[in-house]
């Protein structure tokens, strides 16, 4: 394990199953932490991911979440706050795009599902999540956004727009829950390497052109991602809260 930095710390993290949320995931329990796991998938993906948390030595938790269905997030709220007693760091991380396309072309039915599990979805765990760390008088919500809510990205409308609103949500967040002692940050990654985004980097002529974008000349790694969420939410970074942290290598400025 590592430097037991988040020892006796309680982390939700949903999306938790592969790429980014799971490199967190790792990330957290290397450092001492507990973890509470939450994935659409109850099996696969899901159990592997707890499996490999565990062989850390860390205590794992697996969810079964979906972040579209408030049932399933009042569920996992209660379920981390049973097994734990407490909750002091969650990641909203997971999330979907299943509209790759202009925006005239998305029908309601994508719209609303891009809506309500990217945005939706993070709000509803966050007020549930907050209402144990307001108990607590401390807590950190760090909200898995995307360069691209600050960026239009053609194609990706929908996926920006809730990424952007994500965003003020954080913003939002860190202003109505700073006095009980609970920072809110948003992470916005650019293009990473994950099975997620397979679609867009595995086209190599659409890879090469991502990566001319950049500064660094390569996609970011999930680890990379990781390392950051970890420092955010640790007392390191104790006096951020209400901002977003980019970490694009270099889109934005190139």
């Amino acid at each position: 394990m590592g430097d037991q930095e988040f020892q006796d710390k309680v982390v939700v993290v949903t999306g938790a199953s592969r790429g980014i949320g799971r490199s967190i995931a790792l990330a957290f329990a290397r450092s001492g932490a507990k973890l509470v796991l939450a994935s659409r998938n109850k099996y696969g993906d899901l159990s592997e991911a707890a499996e490999e948390v565990r062989r850390t030595g860390a205590p794992v938790l697996a969810v079964p979440t979906h972040l579209g269905k408030s049932a399933d997030l009042a569920h996992l709220a209660s379920e981390a706050k049973r097994e734990y007693g407490r909750v002091d760091i969650l990641v909203n991380n997971a999330a979907s795009n299943p509209a790759i396309a202009p925006l005239m072309e998305v029908d309601e039915g994508m719209w609303d599902h891009i809506m309500n599990v990217n945005l939706k979805g993070c709000f509803l765990l966050s007020q549930r999540i907050a209402s144990i760390m307001i108990e607590q008088r401390q807590g950190c919500i760090i909200n898995m956004a995307s360069v691209d809510g600050i960026r239009l990205e053609p194609g990706f409308v929908p996926y920006s727009i809730s990424k952007a609103g994500l965003i003020m949500l954080s913003q939002g967040l860190a202003r109505e829950l700073g006095q009980y002692g609970i920072r809110v940050v948003a992470v916005a990654p650019g293009l990473v390497e994950t099975k997620t985004s397979e679609a867009i980097w595995a086209d190599e002529k659409v890879r090469d052109e991502r990566i001319k974008r950049t500064c660094i000349g390569r996609l970011g790694t999930p680890e990379e991602v990781a390392n950051l969420v970890v420092f955010l939410a640790s007392e390191k970074a104790s006096y951020i809260t209400g901002t977003t942290v980019i970490i694009d290598g270099g889109k934005l400025a190139s």
